[in-house]
This record gives structure tokens, C-alpha cells and sequence, in this order.
């Protein structure tokens, strides 16, 4: 079963919210930067340290 990784970020963050209470601007944040990050200039030093 392929579950989208858009859909397994979204669970976590709400999960991470009810449980953890965690902020939710510090999740919003996290995932902002992510998505930056992985379109920047530093995501082919990423890419091979995360496989």
C-alpha cells in the first residue's frame, strides 16, 4: 500500500498537534522550511546524507 508523503506529513503534524501540543506555527514553519530547502541550491549535499 503507497500512502502520498504529503498525506503522511499532513497525519503527523495534526497528530503532533493533538498529542504533543505542539504549536501549530512551529509544524507550519517546519514544513515551509522543508519544502524550501528541497527546492534550494543545498538539496544535492542533502540528497545523499537522507539515502
Amino acid at each position: 500500500m503507497d500512502i502520498p508523503l504529503w498525506f503522511f506529513v499532513a497525519c503527523v503534524g495534526v497528530l503532533g498537534i493533538r498529542l504533543v501540543r505542539v504549536p501549530w506555527w512551529l509544524i507550519a514553519l517546519l514544513l515551509l522550511g522543508g519544502y524550501l530547502l528541497a527546492n534550494s541550491l543545498f538539496a544535492p549535499v542533502i540528497d545523499p546524507a537522507l539515502k
